[in-house]
């Protein structure tokens, strides 16, 4: 019988996950957030099925109530070294797709959903707007075009954009970033409409960071803290982080702050010259 008892049995179960390093060392990690997710989602399913069938399941939900806590543990931040250490790793591995996705994440700031699930092929450079890209925050509902090249006609992000620009030549529409082999087909899957899940590619993520001998805390997640790590780093105004992250919330930023597309190339100038100072790049 399905009771309380069992259902937070389950909880402590599932919310340890214990795997191995690169090194075979035992290693483990919470996944509260995931955990949280699948419960509500039962909570759901138990209500659903009761309310379909009458008289046939207990009138006492076992996963109501049971006091879920949001997780709060913070993202591990990459460093840039290790965003090159994993790109490199990638594209060895036969995984360019995701070197690509994590320069996204770093310089555009993006999370997963944005990069796998809804930069499109068509928001790249299209003819009306060839110097341009439009970034979309689906979690926020912002969304700009961002210039990819400075008054001079100087690249703004020349790495990102060569492998952009290689992907688009033999690509009509559709998804920017789809699996690198087979069909090619999107990363991530929908069980739900609008749900993307992220299970596949969070695996190949992992496998390339230990494949890379990076810390094994890192997620793909790590990298756009990265990025927003590299703005502070960088200097950048509020005005010009507000504009690169497309923050408009009190929360982060101080409200009703204007964005525009001078502040994007000013931070991204910015950032990119902290890049040479340390002696990562070579201008």
């Amino acid at each position: 019988m399905i009771d309380a008892a069992l259902t937070d049995d389950l909880y402590e179960k599932l919310l340890i996950l214990r795997t191995t390093d690169a090194k075979g060392d035992p290693v483990e990690r919470e996944r509260r957030t995931t955990i949280n997710h699948a419960m509500k989602s039962c909570r759901r399913a138990w209500n659903v099925c009761a309310r379909r069938n009458p008289g046939k399941l207990p009138l006492v939900n076992p996963f109501a109530k049971m006091g879920l806590r949001s997780s709060d543990r913070e993202t591990p931040t990459a460093t840039y070294d290790e965003l090159m250490a994993f790109r490199t790793k990638a594209v060895e591995m036969g995984l360019s797709s995701l070197a690509t996705a994590a320069l996204i994440g770093w310089e555009w700031l993006q999370r997963e959903t944005d990069i796998f699930a809804t930069f499109d092929v068509s928001h790249y450079r299209p003819k009306e707007r060839a110097n341009m890209v439009r970034v979309v925050d689906e979690k926020t509902k912002q969304s700009g075009w961002v210039p990819l090249f400075d008054d001079d006609g100087a690249a703004l992000y020349p790495e990102l954009m060569a492998e952009l620009d290689a992907i688009k030549r033999d690509r009509i529409g559709g998804l920017m970033l789809c699996r690198d082999w087979g069909n090619r087909g999107p990363w991530p899957t929908w069980p739900k409409p609008d749900t993307p899940d992220f299970t596949h590619m969070s695996r190949k993520v992992k496998e390339v960071i230990r494949a890379a001998g990076l810390r094994d805390e890192l997620s793909f997640a790590s990298f756009r803290h990265g990025g927003f790590t590299e703005t502070g780093d960088a200097e950048l105004t509020d005005r010009e982080i507000m504009a690169q992250g497309r923050k408009a919330t009190i929360k982060t930023l101080p409200k009703y702050v204007k964005r525009t597309t001078r502040q994007i190339v000013s931070g991204t100038k910015k950032r990119r010259a902290s890049r040479t100072k340390d002696g990562h790049l070579s201008e």
